[in-house]
């Protein structure tokens, strides 16, 4: 198969997503994770008209992106990966979305990166939801204050919330967890959901899925 027939079948099973859920087509937005992979991959998934693109990591994606920009307007890039301090500053200069806001002081580094590049990128903050200690995030009970800390103090506008479930456990509920603290954090988008568990994402809720292998194959 394809990637262009990769991609279709993705968006054919959103869709149908939706619909077995109640909600309206088109509600949820298909970002393809296009890490690790080059230019010369991503451009057939752009000529089928996909406009919204994961990276996991700043360095490669400057490796990529800019020269793809340059060629093609209405691009949108999601970093989906941890942010490190020092790669804060590249990180906003080249991405629209930052998924990861995973600790105090990324928050304080992005909210100063921000201001100086007079750039404000919509913000994630990354929710741990299985409480691994090898995975980043924001321990569940800690999302409500982290978020009105990034809000009320450093002026941050978060717009979701994201998590990555345990790879070993049904992701139910992490998903109707995240949604929770959604509400409770009253931010309006949520992230949730890979190439293997994206349709039970849209059932509880996810504004957007993070889709890698899916369309582009195997790394």
């Amino acid at each position: 198969m394809e990637l262009q027939e990769r991609l279709e079948d993705v968006r054919a099973h959103i869709e149908k997503a939706e619909r077995e859920a109640g909600r309206p087509a088109g509600t949820v937005q298909l970002v393809a994770v296009s890490k690790t992979f080059d230019a010369a991959a991503i451009r057939p998934a752009i000529a089928a008209g996909q406009r919204v693109f994961g990276e996991n990591r700043v360095q490669e994606s400057q490796g990529k992106w800019p020269e793809l920009r340059a060629e093609i307007a209405g691009l949108e890039l999601h970093l989906i990966g941890p942010l490190q301090s020092n790669k804060a500053s590249e990180a906003v200069a080249l991405f629209d979305v930052i998924e990861t806001v995973d600790r105090e002081k990324i928050a304080r580094t992005l909210s100063e990166e921000m201001k100086r590049q007079g750039k404000y990128l919509r913000l994630y903050v990354q929710v741990n939801t299985g409480l691994e200690p090898q995975k980043a995030g924001i321990t569940p009970d800690d999302t409500v204050g982290f978020v009105e800390l990034c809000r009320a103090e450093l002026g941050l506008t978060i717009e979701g919330l994201m998590c990555i479930p345990p790879a070993d456990e049904n992701p139910g509920p992490h998903f109707a967890l995240l949604a929770k603290l959604a509400g409770e954090c009253n931010v309006a988008k949520l992230s949730m959901g890979m190439s293997s568990d994206y349709e039970i994402a849209v059932a509880f809720g996810a504004t957007s899925v993070r889709v890698g292998s899916a369309i582009f194959g195997a790394r």
